[in-house]
């Protein structure tokens, strides 16, 4: 079987913008061909050929698979060093500060600590939930990333993390403990009590999830089904919202009338909450890049972060900075 290898440079990349050199590497995925073939599949000229040849050759793209001798001519067969390649690079902004991208589960006090910290370093988001998050740091398009995935253990995030990155020295810290639970219109006009009564309303009900493999989608799914409750039971199920704010947004906007999410996105939006559980909410980087992350790490041990934190409706800094030992 074939593999898929990531194209991880600009200068990879500039290669492929070219779409005469695009056109020659994907021939070569197919099938391993000589200058005269390519010329005479593309139309062009061999010299033509040849040039975008070397800068494929040059790029780490390509490579000479074979060399075929008939008498005095000599034939060099070229193929692709992959199946497919997958373009995977960042760009980020160039300036006196560094940037650092976060990619993973959704966290309000996340977005506090990014203003704090602006200063000295420029923090980008990429919400996608903890088990994407967690993937994409495993893929290098992150140096840092944030999860609350309960394992069925009862613990949170060291399995899942010790399965991501058997091989790598990687970090733990906890951010907070939050809690969250079933976020309702203000007043609660239709008397919700407990995840049951979201499905027992059928219909009448709208309700707003979050998307697949986020934390809060992990733990309502472990929860439907030791209820014996079927997700087609839930008017708005398949609805989905990638923070929460955004779901905490839609009840508000009487767009919805239930979801799961933080109590802090509750009360912020003056909306009615049932706390359901509390989880741990942890930070997960690789140890070599503890240096760039230095400035977010430093402030995590300090009062005033603390004192930041408990601002934050449901949220406890009692743990905040700990390192969990994976």
């Amino acid at each position: 079987m074939k593999t898929v290898e990531p194209v991880r440079t600009f200068e990879q990349i500039k290669l492929l913008a070219d779409s005469r050199r695009m056109e020659i590497l994907r021939l070569l995925m197919a099938s391993p061909a000589t200058l005269t073939g390519l010329a005479q599949v593309l139309k062009q000229s061999p010299a033509w050929v040849r040039h975008h040849i070397l800068a494929l050759e040059a790029g780490g793209l390509i490579e000479v698979c074979e060399i075929r001798r008939t008498g005095k001519v000599t034939e060099k067969f070229y193929r692709a060093k992959s199946g497919a390649f997958l373009l995977q690079e960042i760009v980020l902004p160039k300036g006196e500060k560094p940037a650092i991208v976060f990619s993973g589960s959704h966290d309000l006090a996340l977005e506090e600590i990014a203003e704090h910290l602006n200063k000295h370093v420029t923090l980008l988001s990429l919400p996608v939930g903890s088990l994407d998050g967690l993937v994409n740091l495993r893929q290098g398009l992150c140096q840092i990333s944030g999860a609350h995935i309960l394992d069925e253990t009862g613990e949170y995030n060291t399995p899942t993390v010790r399965h991501l990155f058997p091989d790598r020295n990687v970090e733990l810290v906890t951010l907070a403990y939050r809690t969250q639970g079933l976020i309702l219109s203000a007043g609660n006009p239709k008397g919700i009590k407990k995840i049951a009564d979201i499905a027992r309303h059928g219909a009448r009900m709208r309700f707003v999830n979050r998307n697949p493999g986020s934390g809060t989608r992990l733990w309502l799914d472990m929860e439907l089904k030791k209820q014996g409750i079927d997700t087609s039971q839930i008017n708005g199920y398949e609805v989905e919202v990638k923070t929460h704010s955004e779901a905490a947004a839609l009840v508000a906007q009487n767009k919805a009338d239930a979801t799961i999410g933080l109590q802090a996105a509750a009360h912020q939006h003056g909306l009615d909450f049932i706390p359901l559980f509390e989880e741990r909410y942890d930070l997960i980087l690789p140890r070599e890049n503890e240096k760039a992350l230095a400035p977010l790490l430093d402030y995590l041990q300090t009062a005033a972060f603390r004192t930041e934190l408990n601002s934050l409706t449901g949220y406890n800094a009692s743990h905040s900075g700990e390192q969990v030992l994976v």
